[in-house]
């Protein structure tokens, strides 16, 4: 049995700050020690972020017959003269989309335990497949699930939960439902006691300003949420609401809560940022494993410059290598004992690439 889990590191978009960044948190000691490493993407795109970082990280080929801590798995599938920095393009969302879909079948097999990727431009994604929504979505069909999972974003101070998710503002009040929020609920609070959070307090955000007031700006406040929150607390939840957005947070930052439940994606991912910009991370549960990523963006007007913060990057990475250790108490499987099938699920990759 080894001590350390296994993380399968998808590079993202290749235009963006995402290739600089899996150099520079790679290169942090501390995160490096805290597993072992299979990185996936386009050799090039490595190289161009050894450049870009300033700093040289040489990580061997894939072998699994000779698997010493990290190596680098070369899809080849870049196509170099359609990329250019900080532009979103089809070549680069194709990319992206390889790279993670890889990783999650690596982990779903049982090759890795845990996905971490550098961030996603989703205009360059949904041009590499106009099927593509969300992360969510494409977790499903990569790994042959009806399972929906849902993202958090993490900060030391608090937590970030949400109803929905990448959905249009005029479609959310519609998609508040006592089973969603009940639902949501759930998965924070099984979520967060995965992660050594026992028993967290939950602070359910309104819908509406002032949580509608008593019925003045919106019924759904009165009507669906505290209906929702007294059915949780009499599940033994610890959670509160629904309380005004404009407040919930503050009162999560003196202590009162270890989470916010938000209603839809802006209305969490605005407060987030604002507090800690350098240090979120968004973390996927749900699933078999954890899937990890910084949660700002591909930043692609700083593309290139050198000038990248890993700050989120290397949370990220060592919250999934915490994670996965709590959820493996016992320990992992040898690297040499579960790689064998990577050669196959890659070859099919690059085929399908």
């Amino acid at each position: 049995m080894s001590d350390r889990p296994l993380i399968a590191l998808a590079l993202g978009d290749p235009s963006g700050i995402g290739n600089e960044l899996a150099i520079k948190a790679l290169s942090d000691e501390e995160t490096f020690e805290g597993a072992d490493w299979l990185v996936i993407g386009d050799r090039r795109m490595w190289q161009l972020g050894e450049e870009q970082a300033g700093t040289a990280l040489e990580l061997p080929d894939f072998d699994p017959a000779h698997f010493d801590r990290a190596a680098f798995l070369d899809l080849a599938h870049a196509e170099m003269d359609a990329i250019e920095t900080g532009t979103s393009s089809m070549a680069g969302g194709s990319v992206a989309l390889a790279n993670f879909d890889l990783a999650l079948r690596l982990a779903a097999d049982g090759a890795a335990d845990a996905v971490c990727f550098t961030p996603f431009n989703k205009h360059a994604m949904r041009l590499g497949d106009p099927s593509y929504v969300d992360e969510i979505g494409f977790i499903k069909r990569a790994i042959g699930t009806d399972v929906s999972g849902s993202e958090f974003n993490v900060l030391d101070e608090v937590w970030n939960a949400r109803v929905t998710s990448h959905v249009p503002l005029s479609e959310v009040a519609g998609l508040i439902t006592e089973e969603r929020l009940l639902r949501a609920i759930t998965l924070t609070h099984q979520t967060m006691e995965g992660a050594g959070i026992a028993n967290p307090k939950i602070g359910v955000a309104g819908l509406n300003p002032h949580a509608g007031d008593g019925g003045n700006f919106g019924t759904e406040d009165d009507n669906i949420i505290a209906p929702a929150v007294k059915k949780a607390a009499e599940k033994q939840f610890r959670v509160d609401g629904p309380i005004p957005s404009d407040t919930v947070y503050v009162r999560a930052l003196k202590g009162e809560f270890d989470a916010v439940l938000t209603m839809y994606h802006d209305q969490g991912q605005i407060a987030m940022k604002l507090i800690g910009f350098d240090r979120g991370v968004t973390l996927i549960g749900g699933y078999p494993f954890w899937i990890a990523t910084p949660a700002h963006g591909t930043a692609y007007d700083i593309a290139g410059s050198g000038e990248a913060n890993p700050g989120a990057t290397i949370k990220a990475l060592q919250l999934a290598s915490r994670l996965s250790r709590r959820s493996n108490p016992d320990g992992f499987a040898e690297a040499a004992d579960r790689l064998a099938n990577v050669r196959a699920l890659a070859a099919s990759a690059r085929d399908a690439a």
